[in-house]
């Protein structure tokens, strides 16, 4: 299934993976750093990380729409790319939350993990496209 959805990106527009992970980063962002914020006393995680980690997908963002926008035939670089940064915000979460380890709660666990794992499945989605479009060229 996930192979097949891979396939019709490639054949109908995959540029439009820097759409999706584009709208991903702002829930992202928005879910940090409003939503939580205001039930910091049920996650656990202080404001100032959760505004730390609300910015991060506010530059990916950027760079997603910037290279959605983009013109030139080129997108297995800037895919890649936002993969790894999003793989390495997977990394930088965990870290700020094994760094209040001490005062997280069971819910912000839960949804460190549960966004990690739907970003690690985003990030495998785009470098499966990318291994996919180096095939072709």
């Amino acid at each position: 299934m996930l192979s097949a959805f891979i396939q019709e990106l490639i054949n109908n527009n995959p540029k439009k993976l820097f759409l999706y992970d584009g709208l991903g980063a702002l829930l992202s962002a928005f879910l940090m750093g409003v939503v939580l914020v205001k039930l910091e006393w049920l996650t656990g995680i202080p404001k100032s990380s959760l505004y730390f980690l609300a910015f991060i997908p506010c530059l990916f963002f950027a760079f997603d729409f910037y290279n959605y926008r983009k013109d030139d035939g080129n997108i297995s670089t800037p895919l890649r790319t936002i993969a790894i940064l999003n793989l390495l915000y997977c990394c930088v979460s965990l870290a700020v939350a094994f760094y209040h380890f001490d005062v997280i709660t069971s819910f912000g666990w839960i949804y460190i993990i549960l966004e990690i794992l739907i970003i690690v499945l985003v990030a495998g989605v785009e470098l499966g496209v990318v291994r996919r479009l180096s095939q072709l060229t």
